[in-house]
């Protein structure tokens, strides 16, 4: 018996210091706010329907990533979608397309992948136009076995990608389906350029935050209208008096 007492004396403070050491290093888990781009204005397409999918499907790699990626950019990519691109009743279908919302390894990087595609077919079923947007976005890897980093720059990429996604996508359809987007005064962002400036010099909405209570935000209004010679209605190129001949 009394063997069998020392014995317990002897082992209930080592059980003390491991629960001791497993309980005092822990740190809480870093908690990361939704990715939230609500307040960009919504673009009006000139359809009754807009159909949302995702077609990407990761590989092995991609998917051991993205499984600590505390919000994906095909999940981010999704909802974005769905608060931008708003029917206006006119009769046709658009269909928004992810094709690829990847994060994969490759020589020491992160290295962050987005496309997606956009299709309008007509009220009878007739393809009318598409356009596709692609951004990219890397970064240094972590070391993989401290998740706290790791999670930290997939949530980093995948914001990079969402911020350049939001201009790119919205110029793309301009250029290729503008005559498919419905410009209003109340409603969809002022036209951008490839660069992400303003077309006519209006002012962008920034992605970096929502707008301040006091400010506005521009409305999107049609391309300029072109001419068989690529300048505007009634305007002609001038040639320099020294160089007419």
């Amino acid at each position: 018996m009394k063997r069998m007492v020392k014995r317990l004396r002897f082992l209930l403070p080592s059980a003390a210091l491991v629960l001791s050491a497993c309980g005092g290093d822990s740190t809480p888990p870093m908690t990361y706010a939704p990715l939230n781009y609500s307040y960009l204005p919504p673009i009006m397409l000139k359809v009754v329907n807009v159909n949302i999918q995702n077609n990407y499907v990761p590989d092995a790699a991609a998917q051991a990533l993205l499984a600590q990626d505390p919000e994906t950019p095909a999940d981010a990519m999704l909802a974005v979608a769905r608060q931008r691109l708003v029917p206006n009743g006119t009769p046709g279908t658009a269909t928004f397309t992810i094709e690829n919302a990847a994060i994969e390894p490759e020589n020491g990087n992160l290295v962050g992948s987005l496309t997606v595609r956009l299709d309008v077919v007509s009220a009878d079923g007739r393809a009318k136009g598409y356009t596709e947007a692609s951004v990219n976005h890397s970064e240094t890897a972590p070391d993989s076995n401290d998740q706290g980093k790791m999670q930290a720059a997939l949530y980093d990429i995948t914001k990079h990608l969402m911020d350049a996604m939001n201009v790119e996508l919205q110029y793309q359809m301009q250029h290729n389906l503008g005559s498919w987007i419905a410009y209003s005064n109340s409603a969809a962002a002022a036209p951008v350029t490839s660069n992400g400036g303003m077309a006519g010099a209006i002012v962008a909405t920034p992605l970096a935050g929502p707008p301040s209570a006091t400010s506005t935000v521009p409305a999107m209004t049609p391309p300029a209208p072109v001419g068989p010679n690529g300048l505007a209605p009634g305007v002609h190129n001038m040639v320099p008096p020294g160089m007419m001949h």
